[in-house]
């Protein structure tokens, strides 16, 4: 059996070089024990938010949302069935950048923000997109184009009543997300309240402690930011995202 690693890289470089490449990609992970959770035709096996209007929608064999759902409440997208423990794979892009400046700090290993020495967070304007991966029904690993990479668990991090070596351990190792316009593969595995994530093959959270993770419960895809009402144009931390090569593996 190969090992994870060079499983998913080859699946990645297989995907992006061939025509053929979702033939071949379904027949390794099929090899290797994984359910296909995207068809690549339709959102069948997914819930689209109620009142969505089309937002969320395949185009050309991907999952591809453009951060308008028109649904109220909830506009994230669903996987129809839940799960329990897991490996993920996903492969993700932002197809470009809200209309609006974001403010980006920089997160620190500890997971505090960077300050100045007046002790005000740093937070230089800069195009942002942003999206996430919702695990069992809530747990979010952020999708965006932060310096300090994807990967990051934001509630964990930034829940200062937990330990240190905890909210340290929501903060990615690194940064290797390719740059907006390509393809990113993510790699999630979960067990009970602990999630390691893969970035384009590296490990960029180890093991980290989800305190409060459900039992199980649906995988979702992120919609974040969406229209301003007073400029009638995308926020800048908009979902401007699309998702393909979706495979899990219950374990």
């Amino acid at each position: 059996m190969k090992n994870l690693k060079s499983l998913i890289t080859s699946v990645f470089i297989i995907f992006i070089s061939s025509s053929a490449g979702f033939s071949q990609a379904k027949c390794i992970f099929q090899e290797e024990g994984f359910t296909q959770l995207f068809n690549g035709k339709n959102l069948a096996g997914w819930k689209a938010p109620d009142g969505d209007n089309g937002h969320w929608s395949v185009i050309n064999g991907v999952i591809d949302y453009d951060a308008r759902s028109e649904a109220e409440g909830d506009k994230n997208l669903w996987s129809e069935k839940e799960y329990n423990d897991f490996t993920l794979h996903v492969e993700w892009r932002f197809k470009g950048y809200g209309d609006h400046l974001f403010k980006l700090p920089t997160i620190l290993p500890s997971g505090e923000y960077l300050r100045d020495e007046e002790g005000k967070i740093i937070e230089p304007l800069g195009p942002n997109s942003d999206s996430g991966i919702l695990l069992k029904g809530a747990g979010q690993t952020n999708l965006w184009c932060w310096s300090v990479g994807s990967g990051e668990l934001w509630s964990v991090r930034n829940n200062k009543d937990l330990p240190a070596e905890t909210r340290a351990a929501a903060v990615p190792s690194s940064n290797q997300d390719n740059p907006v316009g390509f393809w990113n593969a993510f790699d999630i595995t979960v067990k009970g309240e602990f999630i390691t994530i893969k970035n384009n093959g590296i490990v960029v959270i180890n093991n980290a402690f989800y305190p409060g993770l459900n039992i199980e419960g649906p995988i979702g895809f992120q919609h974040h930011g969406g229209i301003d009402a007073k400029t009638g144009k995308l926020k800048g931390a908009s979902s401007l995202v699309q998702f393909r090569n979706v495979w899990i593996k219950e374990l």
